[in-house]
């Protein structure tokens, strides 16, 4: 299992066991690169043991927090600082970190195991249980090493893939036999008086609330720029702490940018910061370097424009799907795939922009949330799903096989169970709430964290930092959907970044060669769907294959992703992970 996950953890292995209970590591040395950071840590004196993966921003702060209450340190990494807390404060240390984590903390007198997850889930955490053994691991592909996996699709699971705009909310996974766990949540594994292990308990320890709070009743507009800038401002800097260099991905736009600049604002001259651009095809650009070299000038950066030929697409796709943990359908996989392995020369640590638009409302679909029309809990879920689902039951019954078909619509009776959830009071609350919490972990975040630790290179999320998540939510709606979208982000970002930049068209991460499927890129898709295994599983029915190959290019989602990519990229990661076998 440890041995898939070389990439992940380049520089260092380590597994300890003792009874029932074992456990790998693989280390990337980003913080004490000394031996005593090594894991599994062991600490003989607490009897705790650890393995985990991400970083804890806080872990000086808290290391001298801990060392006032007594405890003494042997290294100066934050994973000590994981065992520490846990033995003084409980289960409920989690309350007292700030940062990304997946971790597995094993009492050696008890056998107790607890795993947890962050807050928003940056870090993933996968299980497998059976009637002899649960396994926990950071990657899906980890636990199908391991063997003895029930590799069955689950039809939930399928539903949400090909209905949910390819977001499988957690605990399921595509697979029946794996599950996640979810974020912002502990998983608390309880020896039984046998010597054997109790089900698994899981709790959620953390909840942004999307409601106003009434000391900032009285805040301006202004009030809000300054308090959201302040926030960014401290997770940027908290992002900073690191024993080795840390970059940042510049995409040119609004989100990477102001990051930029606040680095820049914090002292760091000289910073080293990366643009990808693709060929263009179809008349699509492929690159916004016009953007990024802005920012770059303007703060003096030690820039980096990654120009990627179409010749190096094609191979990069099998390398970028053996890197997910779950099936992702969005173009921005291999993009930042290739960015990553090119990144990876030069630093170990990058900053990244990911989850302003679901922070802050980007999205074309918050404004209608906000309509008379989209107030009651049906006329929101009616309105997310015109905009973000990608169709109806109806088109999903006549898509997948009849034995995979759904009798009732799982994806919308989960949206609208979370909408109907206390805690958010409006349409545009509702959504943002979801989508920073659901749809946010298990795409741009998960896409992020897999394309990124594929080239052992650890990507920090300051747009993620908690704090400033619970302010945003908080935040009057309108605001936030003001300016064709992140509004109150917009104008706080005027105090530090240039004009041009936050006043051009929203952009993406254009991927020419995946939104247009020609030549070499539709061979491969007509390859997937007509291979034995395929056949074998027989997920799609043989003729709405036919009709997507027919015309490749033709049927689109309303969020403009391809059809027939959506299906062929499922088969594609089914065959690329050796899950063989048919579907139910």
């Amino acid at each position: 299992m440890a041995e898939v996950m070389v990439p992940r953890g380049p520089d260092a292995a380590g597994a300890w066991s003792q009874g029932g209970v074992a456990l790998g590591h693989r280390r990337l040395k980003i913080i004490d690169l000394s031996e005593a950071g090594a894991q599994p840590m062991i600490d003989s004196e607490l009897g705790l043991a650890v393995a985990w993966n991400g970083c804890i921003y806080n872990y000086e702060q808290l290391r001298d927090e801990l060392s006032g209450h007594g405890y003494r340190f042997f290294s100066h990494s934050d994973t000590e600082v994981l065992l520490k807390g846990y033995h003084h404060w409980g289960d409920r240390f989690v309350d007292h970190l700030k940062g990304m984590f997946a971790f597995a903390i094993v009492e050696r007198d008890s056998g107790r195991v607890l795993l947890g997850r962050d807050r928003l889930g940056i870090k993933p955490l996968y299980m497998t249980e059976d009637a002899d053994r649960i396994r926990f691991a950071s990657s899906l592909p980890s636990l199908l090493a391991g063997g003895g996996v029930d590799t069955r699709i689950d039809q939930v699971a399928l539903h949400h893939y090909l209905t949910f705009h390819s977001v499988v909310p957690p605990p399921r996974t595509i697979l029946r036999g794996v599950s996640k766990v979810p974020p912002a949540s502990l998983v608390a594994i309880e020896p039984d008086w046998h010597g054997g292990y109790r089900r698994p308990v899981t709790t959620t320890y953390w909840e942004p609330d999307f409601t106003r709070h009434d000391d900032r009743s009285g805040w301006s507009e202004q009030d809000w720029e300054d308090a959201v800038l302040e926030s960014l401002r401290v997770a940027v800097k908290r992002r900073l702490v690191a024993d080795v260099p840390v970059g940042c991905l510049l995409s040119g736009g609004v989100d990477s940018s102001l990051i930029v600049g606040l680095l820049a604002e914090a002292g760091q001259h000289g910073l080293k910061t990366f643009s990808i651009g693709f060929e263009s095809v179809g008349g699509v650009a492929g690159d916004e370097f016009r953007y990024s070299d802005i920012i770059a000038e303007r703060f003096g950066t030690d820039h980096h424009q990654i120009r990627i030929g179409t010749e190096r697409m094609l191979p990069a796709l099998d390398g970028a799907i053996a890197a997910m943990s779950e099936p992702m359908v969005s173009h921005d996989c291999v993009a930042f795939y290739l960015l990553s392995q090119e990144v990876s020369k030069h630093v170990k640590v990058v900053q990244s922009g990911q989850g302003a638009d679901e922070v802050f409302a980007g999205y074309h679909w918050y404004p209608p949330m906000g309509e008379p029309a989209a107030a009651s809990v049906p006329g929101s879920v009616a309105s997310y799903r015109a905009a973000f689902f990608d169709r109806d039951q109806a088109a999903y019954s006549a898509l997948v096989s009849p034995s995979l078909a759904t009798a009732d619509d799982p994806s919308e009776l989960f949206v609208a169970e979370h909408f109907a959830r206390a805690g958010a009071e409006t349409g545009v609350d509702r959504a943002l709430r979801l989508d920073s919490t659901v749809m946010l972990v298990d795409d741009p975040v998960k896409r992020v964290d897999n394309m990124t630790m594929a080239w052992g290179l650890e990507g920090r999320v300051p747009f993620l930092d908690h704090e400033l998540v619970e302010l945003a939510a908080t935040c009057p709606p309108q605001y936030k959907t003001a300016y064709e979208g992140k509004g109150v982000l917009k104008q706080a970002a005027r105090k530090v970044i240039p004009s041009d930049v936050i006043d051009r068209p929203k952009g993406y991460f254009p991927v020419p060669a995946l939104t247009h499927l020609e030549g070499p890129y539709l061979d491969l898709v007509r390859d997937a769907l007509y291979a034995p295994a395929a056949k074998e599983r027989g997920l799609f029915r043989p003729e709405a294959v036919e009709r997507l190959l027919a015309d490749p290019n033709g049927r689109l989602t309303p969020l403009r992703g391809n059809e027939l990519w959506q299906i062929a990229l499922l088969e594609l990661w089914l065959q690329r992970h050796g899950i063989n076998g048919p579907a139910v």
